[in-house]
C-alpha cells in the first residue's frame, strides 16, 4: 500500500490523489525500474549526475529516480545538475529555488556555451549539434568532479526512436542512443533510465505535478527540420495505428544480425549447407 502524500519526499508532495495520476504514477515506475534492471544500470553506492535541463522530460526524471531513492529500490546518491549555458533569457533562478525548496543535493554550472556557439556556428544553421557537444564535456568533468560513476540523461523512448530514424534517414546507418553507454575514456557511464517511457506520459506527469517548465528554444534556434519531420512522421503512425512506437521499440531490441547485412555483425562467408549458424529464435 502507497505511503500517504504526507510521508512522500518533498519533490512528490501535492501529487494528485486521482485514479488516473495513480496509475500514470505507478506506470512511470514500473517502466524505470523495468530499464535500470535491463540495461544493469545500478551499482550500489554509486553516485549519479542527474542533468535537469528544466524540461518535462528531466523533472519526471528526477522526480521517478527520487521516489524509487526513497522506497529503497534505487540504493545510489543522487545530486541534481543545471548546466546554464547563457542562453538569453534563462531564467537562472527557477531551478536553483525548485531544487532548495524540495531538499534536493544539487549543483548549479554556469558556462557560456552560447557565445561559442554563436561565434562557431553559421547564421540560419542549427546550433543543436555543437552545443550538445559542448554540454556533455561540461557534464563529464562536472561528473568526475562531484565523484559520480555515472551521467543520467532524461531521454525517453521517442527521442531513442527519433534518433533511429535520423539516423536510418539521413546517416546511412542502424543506430539509436543506447539506454547505457560507456563514455570515450571509460570511466564514466551515461545513463537514460526513461528509454521505456512514452514521452506523453512525461508530459502528462509533468503538468500534473506543475513543474516550472522552461523552454527549451530559448537560444533561436530549434532542433533541426529533419528531426521536425521525422517526429511527425512518427506522430502520423501512431495517430493512424495506436501502439506503434512501442512495437518500432521492441524491435530495437530484438534485432537478429543474420538477417540484417553487415558482415562485422554475422559470419556470411561460414554460412555453408548443412550447418545452422544462426539457431532460429
Amino acid at each position: 500500500m502507497d505511503p500517504t502524500t504526507a510521508d512522500l519526499p518533498p519533490i512528490l508532495r501535492g501529487a494528485p490523489d486521482g485514479v488516473e495520476f495513480r496509475k500514470l504514477r505507478k506506470r512511470l515506475v514500473q517502466n524505470v525500474r523495468k530499464a535500470l534492471e535491463t540495461y544493469a544500470m545500478v551499482r550500489p553506492g554509486d553516485r549519479w549526475l542527474v542533468c535537469l535541463s528544466g524540461g518535462k522530460d528531466s523533472y519526471t526524471l528526477l522526480a521517478v529516480l527520487t521516489e524509487l531513492q526513497w522506497r529503497g529500490l534505487l540504493p545510489v546518491d543522487i545530486l541534481a545538475c543545471n548546466l546554464d549555458q547563457g542562453q538569453p533569457g534563462f531564467p537562472t533562478t527557477v531551478l536553483p529555488e525548485f531544487l532548495a525548496a524540495r531538499a534536493i543535493p544539487h549543483r548549479i554550472e554556469y558556462q557560456d556555451t552560447y557565445s561559442i556557439v554563436t561565434d562557431k556556428v553559421p547564421r540560419g544553421r542549427t546550433y543543436c549539434a555543437l552545443c550538445s557537444r559542448l554540454r556533455r564535456g561540461i557534464l563529464y568533468r562536472i561528473a568526475r568532479e562531484e565523484g559520480c560513476a555515472a551521467v543520467v540523461l532524461g531521454h525517453h523512448r521517442d527521442d531513442i526512436l527519433e534518433t533511429f530514424f535520423m539516423n536510418l534517414f539521413h546517416g546511412g546507418r542502424l543506430a539509436a542512443m543506447p539506454p547505457k553507454l560507456l563514455n570515450e575514456d571509460g570511466n564514466l557511464t551515461v545513463l537514460r533510465p526513461l528509454a521505456l517511457v512514452a514521452e506523453a506520459d512525461c508530459d502528462r506527469y509533468a503538468r500534473a505535478m506543475g513543474f516550472p517548465i522552461i523552454p527549451c528554444d530559448l537560444c533561436g534556434s530549434q532542433e533541426g527540420l529533419q528531426r521536425a519531420q521525422v517526429k511527425a512522421l512518427l506522430d502520423g503512425w501512431e495517430a493512424r495505428h495506436p501502439g506503434r512506437r512501442q512495437v518500432m521499440f521492441r524491435a530495437l531490441a530484438t534485432v537478429r544480425p543474420s538477417h540484417l547485412a553487415d558482415p562485422r555483425l554475422f559470419d556470411f562467408a561460414a554460412l555453408v549447407p548443412g550447418l545452422r549458424a544462426d539457431p532460429p529464435r
